[in-house]
């Protein structure tokens, strides 16, 4: 399972439920890395999309507390143990959790590959994603060149799972 967020010098993700900034590159390497895969997501997060509804070319999962909660184009859980049933049907290679900062805390043990668009600027949020760096079970082993888009430069880290660190998910979920 992958995980794949932006997030700025602080792992802030968002503020008043909005994404912090929009990079193009950024929402391509979303684009390319996703299509044709599973996305997994809360309902608020699915709000911020275009139309507030599930992407296309891609399976959307959306976990949902409310029990009438429906969309059309996604398939809806209303539990993490729901949504690791139901995703035990792909690979999880192709599985992405696309956030927010909830999703993002219950699903990082099952992760293996966190896609980190770093953002070198501190911005003014009120959601924030668990700080891989700090996290002894995970390493970045992939940073690319400066990016910039404007003055502002950002990098595209691909962090990995350390095997063998005790309490580390090693069963297929």
């Amino acid at each position: 399972m992958n995980l794949i967020a932006a997030a700025d010098r602080n792992w802030a993700i968002g503020n008043s439920g909005r994404l912090l900034v929009q990079i193009p590159a950024d929402q391509n390497y979303f684009r390319e890395l996703t299509k044709g895969k599973v996305i997994v997501l809360g309902r608020k997060t699915l709000a911020t999309f275009p139309n507030g509804i599930p992407l296309t070319q891609r399976v959307n999962l959306i976990l949902s507390s409310d029990k009438n909660f429906s969309v059309r184009g996604g398939i809806v859980v209303h539990s993490i143990e729901e949504a690791l049933e139901e995703l035990k049907q792909y690979a999880e290679e192709d599985i992405f959790i696309v956030g927010g900062a909830s999703i993002y805390r219950q699903f990082l043990p099952y992760c293996k590959r966190a896609y980190i668009t770093k953002i070198d600027y501190s911005y003014q949020a009120d959601c924030y994603m668990p700080n891989l760096d700090k996290e002894r079970e995970w390493e970045a082993d992939v940073v690319s060149e400066e990016q910039t888009y404007f003055d502002l430069e950002y990098y595209f880290y691909q962090y990995k799972r350390i095997e063998g660190i005790e309490g580390i998910k090693k069963e297929r979920f």
